[in-house]
């Protein structure tokens, strides 16, 4: 950034962010989101994620700086720094994420879209064996998995619930989508796939009475779905900033190297 931008502030409702939100209140003028080039998140990885589905909503897209007042913050930079906050700011290196639009259609007829930064998961409902139908590109490619549930993963979301699945870490310039079966029963060595950003990736839902599924697109849950379909929403990409040297892409690097 080249000139100060107009920034927004937003904090989680942890007494942590909110004590820091008090505190930087007067530090700066402040906009709402709406009129903001910037906005700067309070809190963790959690909160981040609503901020940013909030500006997909909102369909106001502006770069968030996210300072960590949460668990993980892997999104987030390091609270204490000697630099001040505008600069950092300013100097932050910008980071690009690709969300998936997912589009649910329940066993009642509804259709319903939503967008997923880290991943789009299906789970089963109850105890009966999720049994699904995969198709990539309108090419079927599995006919039936047995399973709990399966994820497609974004690699900015595949160090989330896609490796607790032992699916794969994916670079975050690999324009890749991770394709990732969680407790597969049948065919029980299937670890998924690796797939083109490109790609669209139908799920359809065998016996969906007897044995429901739901899909969830990171925090909205739809219940009792035929199928869904998803794919990247090239069109909606979001940014997020980093301080020099900490980037996410780093982070996502180092992870294959955690023992």
């Amino acid at each position: 950034m080249t000139k100060e931008p107009r920034l927004a502030l937003a904090a989680s409702e942890t007494p942590a962010a909110q004590a820091a939100y008090q505190a930087m209140a007067g530090d700066h003028d402040w906009v709402p989101l709406s009129e903001a080039d910037a906005v700067v998140v309070l809190g963790g990885d959690g909160f981040m994620l609503t901020v940013l589905h909030q500006m997909l909503d909102l369909k106001r897209v502006v770069p968030a700086y996210g300072l960590n007042y949460g668990t993980v913050g892997f999104m987030m930079n390091k609270v204490r720094s000697s630099r001040p906050l505008m600069q950092r700011v300013m100097r932050a290196n910008s980071v690009s994420v690709t969300p998936l639009q997912m589009v649910a259609r329940t066993h009642s007829g509804e259709v319903i879209t939503a967008y997923a930064i880290n991943e789009v998961s299906l789970l089963r409902e109850t105890r009966q064996t999720a049994r699904l139908e995969i198709t990539v590109n309108d090419k079927v490619r599995m006919a039936d998995l047995a399973c709990d549930g399966i994820l497609v993963a974004t690699p900015a979301g595949s160090t989330a619930y896609n490796l607790s699945a032992n699916g794969p870490i994916l670079p975050l310039g690999s324009h890749m989508l991770a394709l990732t079966p969680i407790s597969p029963f049948r065919p029980r060595r299937w670890k998924g796939a690796i797939l083109p950003e490109s790609a669209e990736v139908s799920f359809r839902v065998l016996e969906p009475e007897k044995r429901p599924v739901a899909a969830v697109a990171d925090q909205k849950e739809v219940r009792d779905i035929d199928s869904v379909t998803i794919a990247a929403a090239r069109d909606h990409r979001l940014h997020l900033l980093f301080d020099r040297g900490a980037s996410l892409e780093e982070r996502i690097f180092a992870e294959q190297f955690l023992t």
